[in-house]
């Protein structure tokens, strides 16, 4: 709450960050400053606010969908990264050399091509002779590049506060580029979502898009160890749980769990936290204090990337992989479009 408070005092910062990014936009749409179009599908995935608003999840959703169908390289960023350039992620590389969201994705979808660059126009240039289609894990901001199709997400709950931007608000970009959105998610959902407040969130976007807008939620997967062995989510109910997170936002994981457990505890870290020896000594001395014999450390799937492997092997530890789920049954529509978007004339 102190924190929310002191951000007001940044308001004349966010004032002159807000025209600062409202002149470059516009530098962008009179063609002052240039971008460059491929012709192939460039599909980009992105958000307008910092923070976790499931864009890995969103990119393994739709590379799900197409993967059989069409040559798909996946392009991030490989946010945290101690390299820079391009390169190729591979199933064996390290988080820290290539990220850990491009990592997990590689791990997931050995069979299609992994790779980063912070410059996306270079890496759509090195990967797009032999791909069908190129998918760009946050990149709505990246405007040298022009996509051929744009899934614009917002979290839930960003929705249903001020929209400010930095530093007095999350927002990088204004809500007003939505109208470079094709579709918009908005993603991590309540389960229960009345008729009125869905129609209120649409209509907020109606002043700028005619994008159609979907919902999403958390699916929680079964809980899987190392070596790809599951854990009965049954048996949670008599196993006390040191919940693990490095990622933006655990509240959802937290309260999905904590009813599930006898015993729970949480150490949180930042997102995309580089795990130090002194963390994980922190971690080991809080498991060792559970007096519980029946006891597991859970952390998430982008988080056991970066996870050392000495550490992972000397404990019981379980991650909780998530997908995203397209609410009030609309997943058909919203597959059916982002299907056509791989399509070319």
């Amino acid at each position: 709450m102190l924190m929310k408070i002191l951000r007001w005092f940044l308001l004349p910062i966010t004032l002159l960050y807000t025209v600062i990014i409202w002149f470059r936009n516009r530098l962008y749409d009179y063609g002052i400053l240039k971008s460059t179009s491929y012709n192939l599908p460039v599909i980009v995935i992105g958000n307008l606010a910092v923070g976790g608003t499931g864009k890995s999840p969103m990119t393994e959703y739709v590379l799900r969908l197409v993967k059989d169908k069409y040559r798909v390289a996946v392009l991030s960023r490989g946010y945290g990264r101690r390299t820079k350039g391009f390169y190729y992620v591979e199933s064996t590389s390290d988080a820290r050399d290539v990220g850990d969201e491009p990592l997990q994705i590689k791990r997931k979808f050995p069979d299609n091509t992994v790779a980063v660059s912070e410059n996306r126009c270079i890496g759509v240039e090195k990967l797009k002779d032999k791909h069908d289609a190129i998918l760009l894990d946050d990149a709505f901001q990246h405007r040298k590049l022009t996509p051929s199709f744009s899934i614009l997400l917002f979290d839930y709950q960003s929705l249903q506060e001020p929209i400010l931007s930095l530093p007095t608000g999350n927002f990088r970009d204004l809500l007003q580029e939505s109208r470079r959105a094709d579709v918009i998610v908005v993603t991590k959902s309540p389960e229960v979502i009345h008729s009125e407040e869905r129609f209120a969130i649409e209509t907020r976007f109606l002043k700028y898009t005619k994008a159609p807008v979907f919902f999403s939620r958390i699916a929680y997967q079964s809980i899987i160890d190392k070596n790809q062995q599951f854990f009965d989510t049954s048996l949670l109910q008599d196993t006390a749980v040191l919940l693990l997170t490095g990622i933006a936002n655990p509240i959802p994981l937290y309260a999905y769990l904590k009813p599930r457990c006898l015993q729970m505890e949480h150490i949180s870290f930042p997102d995309h936290h580089a795990f130090t020896d002194t963390d994980i000594n922190r971690v080991v001395r809080t498991f060792n204090n559970i007096l519980n014999s029946k006891k597991i450390i859970l952390t998430t799937e982008k988080d056991m990337q970066r996870l050392p492997q000495s550490f992972v092997l000397a404990y019981p530890i379980y991650y909780i992989p998530i997908t995203q789920e397209i609410a009030f049954n609309q997943s058909d529509v919203f597959n059916t479009l982002i299907l056509r978007s791989f399509v070319t004339d």
